[in-house]
């Protein structure tokens, strides 16, 4: 057993016993090795190095009240990554590969799930690199898939609470017809300036506006983007560039089942001052609730507590992941 202090452990890398690798050559995938070393050898001339051709994913497996671990939606990561792949011109990767990569390293790093009851998951990221050394700009001939896995504790250990949020005028996160719906390195690299800008003037987060316009909420730095209406509609934007999130999915269909009405539209950045909750949606946090936005010279504000239609979509998603609430949708796999 590793030697963890789960009450310590927070939301970030440790190394654990093992990651699976695969590798893509002569058009075929092989079968997969897991391995205890955490270094990736690569040509100086790799394609991921030069040419940004990468792409990775991020979920977790839970330790259930019943003492089973089961991972939160695989197969929906593995489509996303798959359509992710096919705008690299990267190798077709199948679903039933991704999942059981998945399924393996869990398995392997069973001993590093935080118990039941630490709010915390094994954090699971598969990434997925070309390989073959190019100077001249054309997509790779080998790749490598690789998932790695981690002890992580809950985002915020005092239990999630509201955040401040400062909209970006002066940056774009990707562009109308760009990569900002795949989850490619190089979005995330294109949102460190503008987190840092915002940081520096004392808010947590960012949140963008459509790059074509600047009128309508596209989502935040890291995560999509929900409001909750005056008559408990749940809102989130409909853009090309925003990465489908697998975290907003499920607590949209959550809302439905509680009998709300959702809608995924355009949201005119005037409707802030409608809206009575607004949080950020994503695999880390689940929820983080914003307490106040910050737009030019207006301040929109949502109250210094999370409103309760967010707290009871929130417990409710997290109540399934740790098994305490029926899994209505089959959306976990048990790690076997």
């Amino acid at each position: 057993m590793p030697n963890i202090d789960w009450d310590k452990l927070r939301f970030e890398y440790s190394t654990t016993r093992s990651n699976i690798r695969f590798k893509f050559q002569d058009g075929k995938w092989d079968s997969g090795t897991l391995t205890s070393d955490f270094n990736v050898s690569l040509h100086i001339a790799s394609s991921c190095l030069h040419y940004g051709q990468e792409c990775f994913e991020g979920l977790k497996a839970t330790m259930s009240k019943d003492g089973k671990v089961r991972i939160f939606r695989p197969e929906q990561n593995a489509r996303r990554m798959a359509s992710t792949s096919n705008y690299l011109l990267g190798p077709e990767l199948p679903e039933e590969l991704f999942v059981d990569a998945c399924l393996r390293v869990a398995k392997d790093n069973i001993d590093y799930v935080p118990p039941y009851g630490t709010g915390g998951a094994l954090y699971i990221r598969p990434l997925l690199i070309g390989t073959s050394p190019r100077v001249g700009i054309s997509p790779s001939d080998a790749y490598e898939f690789i998932v790695m896995a981690m002890p992580v504790g809950p985002y915020y250990k005092e239990g999630i609470h509201p955040v401040d949020a400062l909209v970006m005028d002066k940056f774009d996160r990707a562009a109308p017809n760009g990569t900002g719906n795949i989850k490619v390195g190089g979005n995330y690299a294109a949102g460190l300036m503008p987190a840092k800008y915002a940081k520096d003037r004392g808010y947590p987060i960012n949140l963008f506006l459509d790059s074509e316009s600047h009128k309508f909420i596209d989502e935040f730095g890291t995560s999509n983007f929900i409001g909750i209406t005056q008559d408990d509609t749940y809102i989130t934007p409909k853009s090309p560039s925003i990465l489908p999130s697998i975290t907003n999915d499920s607590l949209m269909q959550i809302a439905k089942d509680a009998g709300m009405k959702t809608e995924r539209r355009k949201i005119p950045i005037e409707e802030l001052a409608e809206l009575k909750e607004v949080g950020a949606c994503g695999t880390a946090v689940v929820i983080t609730p914003i307490s106040n936005i910050a737009y030019r010279d207006e301040v929109f504000s949502y109250g210094d507590t999370c409103g309760p239609v967010l707290r009871s979509l929130y417990d409710t998603l997290t109540g399934i992941q740790f098994g305490e609430l029926e899994d209505k949708h089959n959306w976990l796999l048990e790690v076997k």
